[in-house]
């Protein structure tokens, strides 16, 4: 299985390294590592990890833990696919897609680029009404759709602990809603990235954005489009 870490540590040479030691020291393999932020002498480092299934976590705490000035934001699993080609990977399929295809494709994909458990399209009707369009896969039940206002791209966290991060799509009459429990809030640069991919999704997009967001029969919008 996949683990995103998230982790703040001084920001001098040798840190990194000794993270990454102790991450291999507790049986865990370094797939991939992203710097979300460095400020006054800290950073915020993400590292993914492949981590055997079913074991617990408590000797990746205690080691963390153990290195002079690491803090543990957050660890929890995820799908994220490894390799440093991911968005141009999706606009390519964006570009290939059939015309009430290219959100539904972007809404699947997200979830697993951002390490999140899902996510929905939806058609914003008013400040406090958004009707789903289509949910990604993950989506257990029904969906509480939360308060989008004020719709800009941004993060933000519900009253029920459940993280989120919106961007608006087309003018702000659709909106790209990412959730996950259990884990940080989404960070700028997370938030930066859904509003990239949102953004490029719009300008491949272009005119069919309005058809997509139109479903033939609302009853039957959801899991899998």
């Amino acid at each position: 299985m996949l683990l995103r870490i998230r982790v703040r540590l001084p920001d001098r040479p040798g840190s990194l390294g000794k993270v990454a030691r102790i991450l291999g020291a507790a049986g865990a393999d370094v797939v991939q590592m992203a710097v979300l932020e460095r400020d006054s002498g800290r950073a915020m480092d993400d590292f993914t990890v492949a981590w055997p299934a079913g074991a617990g976590i408590d000797r990746l705490c205690e080691g963390l833990s153990s290195v002079p000035g690491v803090d543990i934001v957050g660890i929890w699993p995820t799908v994220e696919p490894p390799g440093t080609n991911q968005d141009a990977a999706l606009i390519g399929q964006l570009a290939a897609a059939r015309e009430s295809d290219g959100l539904a494709i972007l809404t699947d994909a997200v979830p697993a680029m951002l390490s999140a458990d899902w996510a929905g399209l939806l058609r914003v009707e008013g400040e406090d009404d958004a009707v789903l369009v289509h949910t990604s896969l993950g989506v257990l039940g029904g969906i509480d759709v939360p308060p989008l206002e004020p719709l800009r791209p941004r993060g933000f966290t519900a009253e029920d602990g459940t993280r989120y991060a919106v961007v608006p799509i087309g003018g702000g009459e659709l909106a790209l809603l990412v959730a996950r429990t259990g884990a940080p809030p989404f960070h700028r640069t997370e938030v930066l990235r859904l509003a990239q991919l949102v953004g490029a999704a719009e300008a491949v997009l272009g005119a069919r954005l309005r058809a997509m967001a139109e479903p033939a029969d609302p009853a039957v919008a959801g899991n899998g489009g």
